[in-house]
């Protein structure tokens, strides 16, 4: 099947990250259209004996089952100590490789697969890369379900533009988790994700934010000009 452009871009970031695997190796699977690429990839990888030995913990029932499909042997995240090396997508990218995600409804777990993991790569179109957080996305708040109300005023009074995330029948969308995902656009971005992240999570009833902050060693980005690597500095 032929790619669309913006396809044909995520497969090419999501190959140049099978560079960062090695046999033997943990992974952490992230999820969304850019990380399927990157599993169809490693599963032709291992079929064809170029990998050996690669588990994966999936971030998501829906990688879980794409996973499998692949060919790949997939673990629980509390079957190991650590994991190696997580490879995951993103909804936008800062200068700082901080991170907004969440827009597949996987970010609580995919941050806890991050946070156990020793190095953290992220694949992504040149498009997702930002000046500011918060200005290509809505940032992704998973919160319970009780008293939804009380969390959307009082994100709405953080300066969000707050819209609860539905299923295409009607019904809100929930994660695998269970929870309700609130998407909340900000006029001109987020001038400190550091600051409202750490608001965000001293509220009781907010479950995880979709800001990855000073999480992520390299992102490999795909352009029209090529593929670069951008790593962290510290």
């Amino acid at each position: 099947m032929e790619l669309t452009p913006a396809e044909a871009l995520k497969r090419k970031a999501a190959e140049r990250a099978l560079d960062f695997v090695e046999s033997g190796m943990v992974l952490g699977l992230g999820t969304g259209s850019t990380v399927a690429h990157f599993l169809d990839l490693l599963g032709m990888k291992l079929a064809a004996g170029a990998l050996v030995d690669i588990v994966g913990v999936p971030t998501s029932v829906r990688t879980g089952r794409e996973s499998r499909q692949a060919g790949i042997t997939i673990i629980g995240l509390a079957d190991r100590d650590r994991i190696d090396l997580t490879i995951d997508g993103a909804d936008e990218v800062s200068p700082a490789l901080d991170l907004v995600k969440g827009m597949g409804g996987a970010l609580l777990r995919e941050k806890m697969v991050a946070q156990a993991s020793d190095r953290v790569v992220i694949i992504a179109d040149a498009s997702k890369i930002v000046d500011r957080l918060g200005t290509l996305s809505p940032l992704p708040v998973e919160v319970v379900d009780w008293g939804q109300g009380g969390h959307i005023r009082f994100l709405e009074a953080q300066g969000a533009s707050v819209s609860m995330r539905m299923m295409e029948d009607g019904p809100p969308q929930k994660s695998d988790n269970g929870n309700l995902i609130l998407d909340c656009r900000f006029a001109d971005g987020i001038p400190d994700p550091a600051a409202l992240d750490q608001e965000l999570h001293n509220r009781a009833g907010v479950v995880e934010t979709g800001l990855f902050l000073g999480m992520v060693h390299a992102v490999v980005v795909a352009g029209e000009d090529g593929i670069h690597v951008m790593e962290r500095s510290t």
